[in-house]
């Protein structure tokens, strides 16, 4: 056996002890577990939470209504009506985005059980949150970016995310493409016995959970009312699972809870080919589709970001009308913003206008700009990639091959995403794992309340793949 394989036949163990949680205690039936439990296990309450945000200057960031937006989205739409745009402005946090409430409560804890120092495999804006909450809590700090090509080529927006990391002090280990990743975040973490501070553990859902709860005092305070919809961008499902759970929190349980992805159909995520022929390095679909049927393939055993027991609807826009509605955000909002919160905001642009006017639409999160996260370096990087960009109908942009920059506002859409298909792709997923045919009743159960589907739907998915019940 080779040091790789003997690694990794301990991954389970290293995982454990840098997580410190005992996720067997949560297991049930034949594949479910009791999630709340789990959930609650964290230790704190969200009155916690919000106060070791508050020490550390996390959250309580503002609404802003967009006019602007909101009066073109009504002069576009067939009736005339469209609801107020809201924006939560998450950029206001120490590290520029909303990870800082995901690293808030999961350093805290790593500082609170001991751990000199904490690790995070990352190559989004989570990296450069960790690393300002280690630098206020006095914590070592590594992380692990997947940067690179083959030819140790970057895109602008990663090596944004690893220039700021470095500058909050962190050690930054850039890896080009492949399965080393997860080996070299491993072997950190049994070299240095640093806390794994994983984006899916239930610390650092837990510290979302505030982001949907200020989002509905607010709207109360500000509109009187709680938000129509709420609408955030979706990659590992975390963004969208805390921001739901705290809404609920809030008794806000009319919002609908909404996500958007830009579509990258067609390019693998594992594939030097394809890694640098994508504008978009998180909040796509490439990771979108499988963290929502497979969340646990993430870095713990049982994820804490579940968004299928959340989501009432998901769509999808294209790359070419994220970088429009990042243009037209500066240019008549006079925000400049990144591009992740800015996915969320062209779906809702046009999500706002299937609405009435007293309604409100909130997109729950914005982000950091930086020089790599600029529309003009990306769709320089994108041309270098033989990427053609033009203007013109963005439903004819095929990912890899061309960028499409809306020619008129009235051409932005979205694409429905089918949730039921991804409830039933999700069930399959969870069922590949048995080595018998036959599950128990809590097992239906817990698939009701992962899917969101009554039972009577998982009892006849279930009877189509040939599992009984007892």
């Amino acid at each position: 056996m080779n040091k790789y394989e003997e690694l990794m036949d301990r991954k389970r163990e290293i995982i454990l002890k840098s997580v410190g949680i005992d996720y067997d205690k949560y297991e049930r039936g034949k594949l479910s577990f009791d999630y709340e439990q789990m959930m609650r296990d964290t230790g704190y309450s969200l009155n916690d939470v919000r106060e070791i945000q508050r020490e550390v200057g996390v959250g309580n960031t503002p609404l802003l209504e967009l006019k602007n937006l909101t009066n073109l989205a009504r002069k576009l739409s067939n009736t005339g009506k469209a609801a107020r745009i809201i924006v939560k402005d998450e950029s206001c946090n120490p590290s520029g985005s909303f990870k800082d409430r995901r690293a808030s409560v999961s350093l805290f804890h790593a500082k609170e059980s001991g751990f000199k120092g904490v690790a995070s495999a990352t190559s989004g804006n989570y990296g450069a949150a960790v690393a300002s909450q280690a630098a206020i809590r006095g914590l070592d700090c590594i992380i692990v970016q997947e940067c690179y090509d083959s030819k140790k080529i970057g895109q602008p927006e990663i090596l944004e995310k690893n220039r700021k990391c470095e500058n909050l002090g962190a050690e930054v280990l850039r890896l080009t493409l492949g399965p080393e990743l997860f080996y070299a975040f491993l072997k950190i973490l049994e070299d240095t016995g640093y806390y794994n501070a994983s984006l899916y553990s239930i610390y650092g859902i837990a510290g979302v959970e505030t982001l949907g709860y200020e989002i509905a005092e607010q709207c109360r305070e500000i509109f009187g009312k709680d938000p129509a919809a709420v609408i955030s961008t979706h990659a590992g499902g975390g963004n969208t699972t805390g921001t739901a759970r705290g809404l609920r929190k809030a008794g806000a349980k009319d919002t609908q809870i909404i996500a958007a992805s830009v579509d990258l159909t067609g390019l693998h995520m594992a594939s030097d080919i394809d890694f640098n022929r994508k504008s978009f390095t998180t909040g796509h679909t490439g990771f979108g589709i499988p963290f929502m049927t497979m969340p646990d393939r993430s870095d713990v055993p049982r994820s804490a970001a579940r968004p299928l027991r959340y989501l009432d609807r998901y769509v999808t826009v294209s790359q070419g009308e994220v970088f429009y509605m990042t243009e037209l955000l500066a240019q008549i909002e006079g925000l400049e913003r990144g591009p992740a919160g800015n996915t969320s905001l062209a779906a809702a642009f046009v999500l706002a206008q299937q609405l009435e006017d007293e309604d409100i639409i909130v997109v729950q999160e914005t982000e950091y700009t930086g020089a790599g996260k600029h529309v003009l370096p990306q769709l320089s990087f994108a041309r270098k990639n033989n990427i053609e960009i033009k203007i013109g109908d963005p439903r004819e942009e095929v990912p890899g091959k061309n960028i499409i920059l809306p020619s008129h506002p009235s051409k932005l859409f979205v694409k429905e995403m089918d949730l039921d298909h991804y409830r039933k792709s999700y069930i399959v997923n969870a069922l590949k794992s048995l080595k018998t045919s036959i599950i128990e009743h809590k097992d239906v159960d817990f698939l009701c309340e992962e899917t969101k589907l009554d039972k009577q739907k998982i009892l006849a998915i279930l009877s189509e793949l040939k599992i009984l019940v007892e």
